[in-house]
């Protein structure tokens, strides 16, 4: 198939992907620096308040994406705590929707991750000298494959939310429209042709970023191993 794009709606493609590009790497940072640390206190902690943050976490697995909108929506009306701030109805706001529905993936994905660490290696790593710190980037160091999948998985829900977004976002044109919220523009105007090539544009995102978080994690595999030996065995 193909499009004749005039310049007006090649900008505004430009202008979808990067936005939706943003928001993405956006949420998925955010919910990363507060899911991978939170995830990593449960994966070690083995009390009954740890295992009922775990099940809560899971639980918030299945949370609808439009409860996750509407919650948001609420605090940032003018009426909630937060509407003082103005940022409904801005890629900021649909920024902290997608936060709240991925983060605690994030937490469970790492959480499990930590907890899968062979009790061996633990030992191991205790034999050879490792203190607390040490230990913990040990556990980190085993644990990283499970984690960059935490946040590929963020990422790639984030990248693809609709319903969160548009509630909290408005589907506004040429300020708060991403790809998704794009895609149901154009289905319901009729635009079926225009919203398939939305469609290939969103899952080429997906796919050339799960290619380089793969590589990197491969790379942070090769590079990692030997490093850590050598730190543990010499007590660094």
């Amino acid at each position: 198939m193909v499009f004749d794009l005039d310049p007006t709606e090649s900008e505004r493609l430009i202008r979808i992907t990067l936005l939706t590009l943003y928001m993405a790497g956006c949420s998925t940072t955010i919910s990363s620096l507060i899911g991978i640390p939170i995830g990593t206190y449960l994966g070690l902690r083995k009390t009954r308040f740890s295992l009922l943050i775990k099940v809560f976490t899971h639980t918030l697995y299945g949370l609808p994406p439009v409860i996750a909108g509407l919650v948001v929506f609420i605090l940032l009306s003018r009426a909630g705590p937060l509407g003082g701030l103005g940022i409904l109805f801005t890629p900021t706001a649909m920024i902290l929707a997608q936060v709240l529905i991925i983060t605690p993936l994030i937490i469970g994905l790492t959480a499990s991750a930590i907890s899968a660490v062979p009790q061996m290696t633990i030992d191991s790593a205790r034999t050879l000298g490792a203190r607390r710190f040490n230990l913990l980037k040990t556990m980190l160091s085993e644990s990283r494959a499970g984690i960059f999948t935490a946040v590929m998985i963020g990422f790639g829900r984030a990248i693809s939310e609709v319903g969160a977004v548009i509630i909290v976002g408005g589907n506004i044109k040429w300020h708060t429209q991403v790809l998704t919220t794009a895609i149901v523009f154009e289905t319901q105007k009729g635009n079926f042709n225009y919203a398939l090539v939305l469609g290939a544009i969103l899952i080429t995102l997906a796919l050339v970023t799960s290619i380089v978080l793969t590589i990197l994690q491969g790379r942070y595999k090769t590079g990692k191993n030997g490093r850590q030996i050598f730190r543990l065995r010499n007590g660094g």
